[in-house]
């Protein structure tokens, strides 16, 4: 196990001012919106286009209901379909053409071109290639693609909006003996402003007056809130939890240390390479061999001297290019797989994030809500000349009106235990140092190593001897003190989750490498990592320190997962290979991860690596199809295959296109298969599996 403790520096105070391009923060899910809106309208235009179909009704043997101009149906609806659905492929191929970048939006523009020129040419008795039903199920099952392809890649961007929520609208400032309530924004630098039990610190600044316990988890991912006393630093969004402090404001706005947080999560998510689909790498491929193939045949017919074959095998050509089954092949899979995923608890916010992790090798955990609950608990009791029912209920008594999450976990095992009830009267909280109260006429404190410096009190032997055990792994330690003598100490620790352990095992099984980071203490990272197993040990690591930890990890050519909860994890989340939020997190850990697991169980982080291999191979069992069946289909429409009596027409040529599309919709289907649940996990490590 390798353990590493990083250095304690300052959050730097320079210009974090994010400024994200408006089309990048809501571009997904405005075009996931236009798509959607063009399927349905496309998909009500093209019944009636496919019904009244002289094509259709040939192959169906049907005929619909006739009436004056019933010929113009198709026409009319096909052309309606084409001017509604059309043009957004359009203009994406004259797009890829411009740059000389050809891809699936050009050869779906072919393909459109083509079938409806065809068609129109069919209308007025040039030709006689009818294709106005697979001119609109082209344009609707492309936008049905592209609509689905848009809603699983569309990575929220609202991590940004989800910081900003961190700090409170108004503020508390004071002037002289005035206190006036103000605009956040309308502070100052060394402004005074007052901050009250529960209440969030506006903006980074120095304590003037007062101490208090500060919950800074959400920042700086240390699990015990901090004592602070006059010339104290604190941060913007943390929250003063048991008294009331004024701060001095030193940074507002960009300069404080959460939008330090705010400018890295947006660089990191801008520093992530959008993967080029491997669909629209097939598809650069088979615009060149459609039109090469194309230009080969109608030259070939044209030599023959045969002007209509010529014509018409072109257009064949053309249209069996057209990537029905490839445009699907990815969309649905990646449909089917996030809908799995959602009935086993994990979502999947970006596509690339799930296909991304079948590669990964390192999977970086924070340690406090994700390995551990997050929540302290009582783990060890030591008494000196009092039996434990009557320590705790001593302690019940006195810390049963505080909010403190130390103060909680003693009155629960008290609960628990069904300790002797017992009324505590005069309560007082010592700010930063712990609390006091009168039972039976007898003064009764508990409190950490401040209490007993302020009480000039020294831990008798036996219970030191005990206690220094405790520190030793990490533990916070409270005295019970009565009548200026200590009776006893209790031991609470950040309780690991039961599944932790077997998460671990199981990735170290796949020989995926652990590793834990954390902003606590060198003493708890090691007890917490020891106990669980993990590789290697990150401690005291502040938030731009995480985002720093994976970039060196993957400095080391390392593909990294990162498992965190917290705001302080939302930088190493974007910033990962992977970024895998847990659903009992915050807002800010949930936007800026790719997957969010709706449970806080570990163990699912191997359910994603099951499904990322699963959805891969049905990936590339489509890809394989849907390209695989235009490089046949495509000879066989130039007439290459004629001197064996085998001919492909446009109709049959539109047959095999939609056969194509319901063998890729199938196989997609098949991925429903996969069982999530731990039990079904394949556990056969990488090394064994191709990846292509």
């Amino acid at each position: 196990m390798q353990t590493n403790a990083a250095p304690q520096t300052e959050l730097p105070h320079t210009d974090h001012t994010p400024t994200p391009d408006a089309n990048m923060e809501h571009g997904h899910g405005d075009h996931a919106a236009m798509f959607r809106r063009k399927f349905w309208i496309s998909m009500i235009l093209t019944i009636p286009a496919v019904l009244y179909s002289s094509m259709v009704q040939r192959w169906l043997h049907y005929t619909p209901p006739e009436f004056t101009g019933h010929t113009f149906v198709a026409p009319l609806f096909g052309t309606l379909t084409f001017l509604w659905g059309g043009p957004v492929f359009l203009r994406g191929g004259w797009g890829e053409l411009r740059v000389r970048k050809p891809g699936m939006m050009l050869l779906i523009s072919m393909g459109l071109l083509v079938a409806f020129g065809a068609s129109v040419a069919t209308l007025f008795h040039l030709i006689d290639v009818e294709l106005w039903f697979e001119l609109a199920t082209l344009v609707t099952i492309m936008l049905l693609g592209h609509w689905l392809e848009m809603r699983a890649i569309g990575q929220a961007h609202g991590a940004l909006a989800a910081l900003a929520e961190l700090l409170p609208d108004e503020a508390e400032r004071v002037d002289g003996d005035d206190v006036s309530t103000v605009h956040i924004d309308d502070l100052r630098i060394d402004d005074v402003v007052l901050v009250r039990p529960g209440g969030r610190i506006p903006a980074d600044g120095e304590i003037v007056d007062g101490a208090a316990e500060i919950d800074e988890a959400m920042i700086t991912g240390e699990s015990r809130p901090v004592a602070r006393t006059v010339g104290d630093r604190v941060i913007a969004g943390s929250v003063a939890s048991d008294s009331s402090i004024r701060v001095r404001v030193t940074a507002i706005g960009a300069d404080t240390a959460l939008a330090g947080i705010q400018r890295l999560v947006q660089e990191a998510q801008e520093s992530q390479s959008r993967a080029q689909a491997l669909a629209d790498r097939f598809a650069g491929l088979l615009f060149y061999i459609a039109v090469a193939s194309a230009a080969l045949t109608f030259t070939v017919w044209m030599i023959l001297g045969n002007t209509n074959a010529a014509v018409e095998r072109t257009v064949t050509v053309l249209v069996i290019a057209c990537p029905h089954a490839l445009g699907l092949a990815i969309p649905l899979t990646i449909a089917v797989s996030t809908s799995i995923s959602a009935s086993a608890g994990i979502l999947v916010k970006n596509r690339m994030a799930l296909e991304r992790m079948r590669t990964i090798d390192t999977v970086m955990f924070d340690k406090t809500g994700t390995l551990t609950t997050g929540h302290h608990t009582v783990t060890d009791i030591h008494t000196v000349g009092i039996d434990r029912a009557q320590l705790l209920s001593l302690a019940r008594a006195v810390e049963a009106d505080s909010e403190h999450p130390l103060a909680r976990a003693i009155v629960d095992l008290a609960d628990h235990e069904n300790a002797p009830a017992a009324t505590a009267t005069d309560f007082v909280n010592l700010a930063g140092r712990g609390v006091e109260a009168i039972i039976d006429g007898t003064g009764v404190a508990i409190g950490g190593p401040a209490l007993l410096t302020e009480k000039d009190l020294t831990e008798p032997p036996e219970v030191a001897a005990t206690t220094d055990t405790w520190r030793a792994r990490g533990a916070a330690v409270l005295h019970i003190i009565r009548n200026g003598t200590i009776i006893g100490a209790i031991a609470l620790e950040d309780e690991i989750r039961p599944e932790s352990r077997t998460a671990i095992d199981e990735l170290r099984r796949r020989h995926i490498h652990t590793v834990m980071i954390t902003g606590d203490a060198q003493q708890v990272a090691d007890s917490v990592g020891t106990t669980l197993g993990v590789d290697e040990i990150l401690a005291q690591v502040l938030p731009e320190d995480k985002d720093q930890q994976v970039a060196a990890l993957q400095a080391r050519g390392l593909k990294v997962a990162m498992v965190g909860d917290g705001v302080n994890d939302a930088p190493a989340l974007a910033r990962a290979d992977v970024g895998i939020a847990i659903g009992a997190g915050t807002d800010v850990a949930i936007e800026a991860a790719g997957v969010v697991l709706a449970s806080s169980d570990p163990r699912k982080v191997l359910s994603i690596i099951h499904l990322s291999r699963a959805s891969y191979r049905k990936m590339i069992e489509n890809l394989a199809w849907g390209a695989g069946y235009n490089l046949i289909a495509i000879p066989a429409a130039a007439g290459a295959f004629t001197f064996a009596d085998i001919t492909l027409s446009p109709a049959v040529g539109a047959i095999l296109m939609s056969v194509s599309t319901i063998v890729v919709a199938a196989n997609a289907q098949l991925l429903r298969r996969v069982d999530l649940t731990p039990p079904a996990l394949d556990l056969t490590p990488p090394d064994t599996e191709t990846t292509g």
